[in-house]
């Protein structure tokens, strides 16, 4: 007699049960996933564009500039003076084309300083073919470059808060800095192949020359975007006028001091070339490039960022968090375990650069944001150039391991302890502010 069929009975997920959990899952990857609704926006979605696609070139050439130095001197120092030679202009053109902004038509002003940026990598180029081998002559094409690098940066980030809703600006910030890590990921690792070879500077000077068009063009396609109410003459009453405007707001205080903390103690990018040297025979394209990798991990899981109120404090915790992982890639021996350190260090500066760009051009009405984006550049930009010299000099008289660690850790206890002190910028709700701006 044949025994009855026994059926195994398998627990299987009631089919009503799939739709509903892959709408949980697809919320919850809107909840975290880039916010994109930015890119709506067509004279945006073109300022993002140009700007991505010529800062892959101009990676190329802030790694090659600095190994052409180390290649002509040998010098952890000489490799901190690219820094220096850039942080002057960068401050002054960055405080007066703030002022400049507020005062003509911000996508002229932005067309203008972006052509002259690239006729300076063109002259990069030219110096490389002709087999120069100046550093001075280098240092001084540095001078010029980031004039107009702060003129058109002050410009650009004047020019979001016309083009986008306010209440989508730290979206938008978030996809600049994200692209703009892209940028940084790619072209370091670019460039780290190129170096190596016959004519390799030149060959990143020429990219970079190419695909600055870019931005050329994205500047081109912007509307026209004239002062908006009352302006000043840019001039030095208009730039003091800016900074007074600053000094009397401890929330705008404190953002730029976590900043110049952050890049001039815990920034170890001029011991680059001489660690890659040393550890891991000459590779310098994973350690240029390993910062920005991690912001772009940050960026693309980005969408809790838009929904912090409180700014200032979350602000604090980021730049913690990249002293403390700055010092401990310091340590590591291995370049994987240093690249995922410095990743890491790169997601929190990705978090703490979007709420230092958003409190500035939330906090402020639009006739200042033309001063206040110079500030922010002439720090942003500024404030790694010093930790440039920084990182050399305290190298020079000890060790590039020492100079990396113990930045992280000062930064560390500097940020912390003036953070949780100065109480309106740990208490600082962007929403308040928001309602307090648009009235």
């Amino acid at each position: 007699m044949n025994e009855p069929e026994v059926t195994e009975h398998l627990d299987t997920p009631d089919q009503a049960e799939v739709p509903e959990q892959a709408s949980r899952l697809r919320g919850l990857l809107g909840r975290h996933a880039v916010d994109t609704r930015p890119l709506a926006i067509a004279p945006y979605r073109r300022l993002l564009i140009g700007q991505g696609t010529s800062f892959i070139g101009s990676m190329l050439t802030q790694v090659a500039v600095p190994v052409q130095v180390y290649a002509i001197t040998r010098s952890s120092l000489y490799v901190g003076f690219v820094g220096l030679a850039g942080l002057l202009p960068i401050v002054i053109f960055g405080l007066y084309g703030g002022a400049i902004a507020d005062a003509v038509d911000r996508r002229r002003l932005y067309l203008w300083s972006s052509l002259g940026g690239w006729l300076v990598t063109c002259a990069l180029l030219a110096q490389t073919l002709l087999g120069v081998g100046s550093v001075a002559l280098i240092l001084c094409l540095v001078v010029v470059q980031s004039g107009m690098f702060a003129t058109a940066s002050s410009a650009r980030g004047a020019i979001i808060p016309r083009i986008v809703d306010l209440d989508l600006v730290a979206s938008a910030n978030t996809l600049n800095f994200t692209v703009s890590n892209v940028g940084q990921v790619i072209g370091p690792l670019i460039a780290g192949v190129l170096v190596g070879l016959s004519h390799g500077f030149a060959y990143a000077y020429g990219i970079d020359a190419l695909l600055f068009t870019a931005a050329l063009y994205s500047a081109l396609r912007l509307p026209d975007i004239p002062p908006d109410g009352n302006t000043q003459r840019p001039d030095m009453h208009a730039i003091f006028d800016g900074l007074r405007f600053i000094a009397t707001r401890p929330v705008l205080v404190m953002s730029f001091l976590v900043d110049i903390a952050a890049m001039v103690l815990a920034m170890p990018r001029s011991l680059f070339p001489a660690v890659a040297d040393l550890r891991f025979g000459g590779n310098v394209g994973p350690l240029y490039a390993a910062i920005a990798i991690g912001a772009v991990l940050a960026g693309l899981s980005s969408g809790w960022i838009n929904r912090v109120r409180r700014q200032g404090r979350m602000l604090v915790f980021a730049i913690v968090g990249w002293g403390a992982a700055v010092a401990l890639s310091g340590l590591a021996r291995q370049l994987w375990l240093v690249v995922a350190l410095l990743a890491l260090a790169g997601a929190f500066d990705l978090v703490s650069a979007v709420y230092r760009q958003t409190i500035l051009q939330t906090y402020a009405p639009d006739e200042m944001r033309g001063r206040m984006q110079g500030v922010f550049t002439a720090v942003v930009a500024g404030g790694p150039r010093l930790g440039d010299v920084r990182a050399g000099a305290t190298a020079a008289v000890s060790s590039p391991e020492f100079s990396w660690v113990i930045g992280g850790i000062v930064c560390m206890i500097v940020v912390a302890s003036a953070g949780f002190l100065v109480r309106p910028f740990w208490r600082y709700d962007a929403r308040e502010a928001e309602q307090q701006l648009t009235g």
